[in-house]
């Protein structure tokens, strides 16, 4: 797709704030859409969509389990809400 998406998820990046999941999801809905910024007729929409992409990947990351995670990896939904 692109090879500029960041990875969130362990091991590569334990902590995911908000920021970033909002980022991603952005960065999907424009990738998909065609559109960096939707014209004021399709706003509702995209802000939508990136709504729903963001929960989505809030709750991928964390129903993820990562084998070998270190043990003393704080919970995931515990530092996505800083």
């Amino acid at each position: 797709m692109c090879r500029s998406i960041k990875t969130l998820r362990e091991p590569f990046t334990p902590q995911v704030t908000d920021a970033d999941v909002e980022a991603a999801a952005l960065q999907y809905v424009r990738k998909i859409s065609g559109f960096r910024a939707p014209a004021a007729h399709n706003a509702a929409a995209f802000d939508a969509a990136v709504a729903a992409v963001a929960e989505a990947t809030r709750t991928l990351l964390d129903q993820l389990v990562v084998r070998g995670a270190a043990s003393g990896t704080p919970d995931r939904s515990a530092t996505a809400a800083n």
